[in-house]
């Protein structure tokens, strides 16, 4: 499992034109999941990324979470994230999760994240073509992948 963690000030999606979720103070998380991935990274993942500490403090440095900010997730599914670019110019996305196995996990991060944040999670449509805006804070960008536990 892969997230693309992008600390925002807003962000929000819109799918035919139609806001799906939106945020202000928050992150940004763009999921993608492959087909190797298990509750087992899902949980590791959602903590992560509940616990990163990269808000400012009083002092300018980055040492508290989500939840010291009271802040938000909008939460956006990307099999583009694990995009192989080896062969060719056009990537191939074999490693990603087919619908039927990526959608239980997502809503699954759906449902873990708002218990460790304790809030409702903003998301898109998974599968939809989605339009993505964001003020990205920092800017703060950081990946994690379960598989590598960084």
């Amino acid at each position: 499992m892969r997230a693309v963690i992008q600390r925002v000030t807003e962000a929000n999606c819109k799918v035919a034109g139609e806001v799906t979720g939106s945020i202000n103070i928050g992150f940004l998380v763009l999921l993608g999941i492959e087909d190797a991935d298990t509750q087992e990274d899902l949980e590791w993942l959602a903590g992560k990324i509940v616990n990163m500490r990269v808000f400012g403090d009083e002092n300018g440095l980055m040492n508290k979470t989500l939840a010291d900010v009271s802040g938000n997730i909008l939460l956006i599914s990307q099999f583009t994230l694990f995009a192989t670019t080896k062969k060719g110019n056009r990537p191939g996305f074999t490693r990603a999760a087919r619908p039927d196995k990526a959608i239980p996990l997502y809503e699954s991060m759906i449902q873990q994240l708002s218990q460790q944040l304790d809030k409702e999670i903003q998301t898109g449509i998974f599968g939809a073509d989605m339009k993505i805006s964001l003020i990205n804070d920092g800017p703060v960008t950081i990946t994690i992948d379960s598989k590598n536990k960084e």
